[in-house]
């Protein structure tokens, strides 16, 4: 059976010209880059390499680019770093972050020494910008400000502009998330007013593993972790090799073709929202999908039926990989935290479809015909 795959936001296939770059480092060119011999050198150099490649796609400086293990790590350190180097005593998040993001707020936030809050959502899932600000003028401690610049699960983008302007008013450290949009949009870091951003590279046909946390120039942060000195002395550890030439590849390869792969899963996303509203009754839709929204992401909401309370195994066992995540928390399925924030009605189950370039239309309608199969 062939399957579709339409969980993207979750992770993407590993493009083959980006194996292609990383397969040298796992064979021959295997030095360890802190060796003083040519083997090391040359490991070392393809490091730097893929560091000043990285820093120009975002228009950084190769000095803010550091390599960590991923998203979660990047979000973390982040984090740690805003409280325990920047002094920052009152943490502002959202009740939708991912939960890198979420349970270090909600871990850091119910110490002695820092609190935290949580912005409001407008009805449609966006972040209140004035109720940020008003909790900002009302603080006298300093804030780190932790918002999403996509969400994962309903696709919302965030001003991040916005919210850096609103940030520097207030002397206010700004954290983001940037998981979904590095490498599917273009970032221009010497133009935003962001203080953190982290990347994966498993999110835009790179390899798992692998994520890039920036850190503006104008902060100073410790090490996050000590040892051998890697990383500019930020973060000891033998340096994923292969995984850093792959992230940097993989992130040429994704801006090199953005404008015309954009589109083309942009017409995609379009082409299920009228399938779906055409053949299945019922159907809504979760968060801001028709305004500022990924276009990779579609957070379908279904009926509450006997049926479709069985749609992810459902659609697996027909050979469809898709995520969900509902209100309800049944057994193991807890539900959604962030469907649950912006949606709370229990009468509806919700999937998430998430695209790349190689899906097709063809595909939307078998996933579309193998729903009204289903429900």
């Amino acid at each position: 059976m062939d399957r579709i795959y339409f969980d993207n936001a979750a992770t993407t296939s590993l493009d083959s010209a980006v194996l292609e770059a990383m397969l040298p480092y796992m064979t021959t060119q295997f030095g360890n880059p802190s060796s003083i011999y040519s083997y090391g050198r040359e490991t070392r150099l393809a490091i730097e390499n893929a560091r000043k490649s990285v820093a120009k796609i975002l228009n950084a400086h190769p000095g803010e680019i550091f390599f960590t293990s991923g998203g979660t790590e990047s979000n973390n350190t982040a984090i740690l770093s805003a409280i325990r180097d920047l002094k920052c005593t009152h943490i502002i998040s959202s009740p939708i972050e991912h939960h890198a993001v979420l349970h270090t707020v909600e871990y850091y936030g119910s110490t002695d020494t820092v609190t935290h809050s949580f912005v409001k959502l407008l009805p449609n899932g966006q972040v209140d910008l004035q109720d940020l600000e008003q909790q900002l003028a009302s603080r006298d401690a300093r804030c780190l400000v932790s918002l999403m610049h996509a969400n994962n699960e309903i696709g919302n983008i965030l001003d991040i502009q916005a919210v850096g302007n609103i940030c520097k008013k207030y002397n206010a450290i700004f954290q983001s998330d940037c998981v979904q949009t590095v490498g599917h949009y273009q970032i221009d870091l010497r133009e935003t007013p962001v203080h953190f951003i982290s990347g994966a590279g498993h999110k835009f046909h790179g390899p798992k593993g692998i994520g890039i946390l920036y850190i503006n120039d104008n902060v100073e942060v410790k090490p996050f972790i000590f040892g051998g000195g890697q990383e500019r002395n930020m973060r000891a550890g033998t340096e994923n090799l292969y995984g850093i030439i792959g992230f940097a590849k993989a992130l040429e390869l994704a801006m090199a073709h953005h404008e015309e792969d954009s589109r083309y899963i942009q017409s995609l996303k379009d082409y299920m929202i009228e399938q779906l509203q055409q053949q299945i009754k019922g159907v809504q839709f979760n968060g801001d999908y028709k305004g500022k929204s990924l276009y990779t992401v579609l957070s379908v909401a279904f009926p509450k039926t006997e049926k479709s309370e069985m749609i992810l195994f459902n659609m697996d066992m027909k050979g469809v990989c898709v995520s969900g995540g509902s209100a309800c928390s049944s057994g193991a399925e807890q539900g959604s935290h962030v469907i649950r924030a912006v949606n709370n009605n229990p009468n509806l189950v919700t999937v998430r479809f998430s695209f790349s370039k190689q899906n097709t239309k063809a595909e939307i309608d078998k996933v579309v015909a193998t729903l009204q199969e289903i429900l």
